[in-house]
């Protein structure tokens, strides 16, 4: 794969094992995230879909194969360097310490600040603008623990906005929320997408939500690739059996205005 001008991140044949001995969890992969786009992880539990995204923000290294921040290796970059590019948000996020959500929000300004370097006014400005965005303004001063599921993973979002890096890595999004909030963070993501042009590859289990957010696709079953492209092309009755050993159909709901897939029996 030949990186492209548009391409913020190249992914060439990467592999990885978290031990030498151990099974490969991520297997020759080679894929390319592009400038705006939403990039989304299909796959059952177990098959890499967590480990790739950690290969992307480069909390860990790939044991073979190359992985490129515009065409500039990831394992070039300082720790610090590099969160100014890439942010990521966790499926889950704990605080330890009673943080309002707007100092929550400011951590995310920690790559930018030097050693022993406080927040300064420009750093407020930028978790103000990320909170509006996230629409999280009204309760920048309440303890983070006291927030409900969603207005936590709006603060999570905002504090990554607030980062200003190029690339939201973000994974499960909407893992254990209702569906309301469901609904509310996948209009949030698409409004970034829309309004700031925020580039994010989102690891998730939910097809729907996948159909309903993302460009582009994709789809990964034992650390392989199986399929890859846009969401009308990847996402079909024979990729959903081939992925989750399912039946399933999928068709173009016309009020939503995207693809939805509604399993029908466990394939034989």
């Amino acid at each position: 794969m030949t990186p492209g001008l548009d391409h913020l991140l190249d992914v060439v044949d990467v592999s990885f094992a978290y031990d030498r001995r151990g099974p490969t969890i991520v297997d020759s992969v080679s894929l390319a995230v592009t400038r705006r786009a939403i990039l989304g992880l299909l796959g059952p539990n177990g098959a890499g879909k967590t480990t790739l995204l950690r290969l992307l923000s480069g909390t860990i290294m790939p044991s073979c194969g190359r992985i490129a921040l515009e065409g500039r290796p990831l394992s070039s970059f300082s720790r610090r360097e590099l969160a100014r590019h890439i942010a990521v948000v966790p499926q889950e996020t704990h605080s330890a310490f009673d943080f309002s959500a707007l100092e929550i929000v400011l951590m995310g300004r920690y790559p930018h600040l030097g050693v022993f370097e406080l927040e300064g006014p420009d750093d407020l400005s930028a978790a103000r603008d990320a909170m509006a965005a996230t629409g999280t303004v009204a309760i920048a001063d309440r303890d983070f623990s006291t927030l409900s599921g969603g207005e936590k993973q709006r603060v999570v979002i905002a504090g990554a906005l607030a980062q200003a890096s190029d690339v939201l890595l973000l994974d499960e999004p909407t893992a254990s929320l209702d569906l309301g909030f469901q609904f509310e963070i996948t209009r949030l993501l698409a409004e970034l997408n829309r309004d700031r042009g925020t580039t994010m590859v989102v690891s998730t289990h939910d097809l729907n939500l996948a159909a309903a957010l993302c460009t582009e696709l994709v789809l990964i079953r034992a650390g392989r690739i199986i399929a890859q492209g846009s969401v009308d092309a990847v996402l079909t009755p024979t990729n959903v059996r081939e992925l989750y050993n399912i039946d399933a159909d999928v068709t173009m709901h016309q009020r939503a205005g995207h693809l939805t897939v509604v399993p029908v029996a466990r394939a034989d």
